[in-house]
């Protein structure tokens, strides 16, 4: 028998975040509050412009995801230096709004307010969800990454509106977080959360249909995207792969 993170009478309601209100947890006294927003979203593209010579190649590659059916950017350029990072998300904002997609700033909710983006990405050495969503006065989606179910459990208590869980296979750029999770504890995960889960890590075409059967409800990919020869036509073939 698979166990919740919570029972069902520790499970709280959640009241939209423009309707008032300050439900709280029974057990952790925190804000039970998520994004009145659906996650309505499978494709969730995140940024690297290391993989690029210059900038911007990477905001021409992003604009090519997004005319492919991307309709979730996450900007997530670590080493930028404050000011930097505002004009690239503000260029990204941009970009979003023209295509109607959701943009998402990695860890600084000062940057995702400031530019007016749809949520946050917090790690787990970001500041938690409800504290972000204070913060944002209950105006984001929040996106939280997850390397464990124990991980993922936290987050889910935690208010965020979706996790990314990984890395599901084996990839240079997660070799930091240990060895692969494995779809294994994909399928364990989506058993015990009732919030959206994106598989991360060693993603493409070729096992696509493998986390989406473990019960994965998207996917997060870097490079197999933006890597592409092809970037809008590769983001066509994982949109509808995962239709």
């Amino acid at each position: 028998m698979v166990h919740k993170c919570r029972s069902a009478q520790e499970t709280p309601s959640f009241s939209s975040p423009y309707q008032g209100g300050d439900r709280r947890d029974k057990t952790s006294g925190l804000p039970n509050f998520r994004a009145s927003a659906p996650v309505d979203f499978r494709l969730y593209l995140i940024t690297d412009r290391s993989l690029f010579p210059a900038a911007d190649l990477l905001l021409t590659a992003v604009e090519d995801a997004l005319k492919g059916g991307v309709k979730a950017v996450q900007l997530r350029e670590k080493d930028l230096e404050t000011g930097a990072l505002l004009k690239m998300a503000r260029l990204l904002r941009d970009l979003t709004e023209k295509y109607n997609a959701r943009l998402f700033i990695n860890d600084r909710v000062d940057i995702a307010l400031v530019v007016r983006a749809d949520g946050v990405h917090l790690s787990r050495e970001s500041i938690p969800a409800h504290a972000a969503r204070k913060i944002a006065d209950n105006k984001f989606m929040i996106g939280v990454s997850t390397h464990s179910i124990s991980e993922a459990c936290e987050a889910e208590k935690e208010g965020a509106d979706f996790i990314t869980l990984g890395p599901v296979f084996r990839t240079p750029s997660k070799i930091r977080y240990g060895e692969p999770v494995g779809v294994n504890t994909l399928k364990e995960v989506k058993a015990k959360v009732s919030i959206p889960v994106f598989a991360i890590g060693g993603i493409n075409m070729d096992v696509v249909r493998k986390v989406r059967e473990a019960g994965a409800d998207g996917v997060a990919l870097i490079s197999a995207i933006l890597n592409a020869e092809n970037v809008r036509e590769t983001t066509e073939r994982f949109v509808r792969s995962l239709k």
